[in-house]
């Protein structure tokens, strides 16, 4: 099992968590919604929660939560500028298919 950061991504989190002045890394996770079923979730996180299950890339400690990693084990985190537009893109091998606007998917 494990979630990992490009090492672009990887200096996009530390910047935003150095802008931020606090935090211990990142948290991915998924909740129900959409057309498809499933949303990826991004959050920074400030202390670590008991239950999380951690991984380290690049330097930037993730956290995931059990009934998340279900859905997302595998997945690269990447961080993408397209013209006017940047972001953080998942590369989740597990995906069957992924709605139209790309807002969700199912596995």
């Amino acid at each position: 099992m494990a979630i990992t950061l490009t090492e672009v991504a990887a200096q996009r989190v530390e910047k935003f968590l150095a802008n931020r002045g606090k935090g211990v890394g990142l948290r991915l996770g998924v909740k129900t919604t959409g057309c498809s079923g499933m949303a990826y979730t991004l959050e920074f996180v400030d202390e670590h929660q008991g239950d999380d299950v951690m991984f380290e890339s690049h330097g930037v400690r993730i956290f995931v939560d059990p009934k998340s990693l279900v859905y997302i084990d595998g997945t690269e985190l990447d961080f993408a500028k397209e013209g006017l537009n940047e972001g953080f893109k998942f590369n989740n091998p597990n995906v069957k298919d992924e709605c139209g606007c790309g807002e969700s998917f199912t596995v």
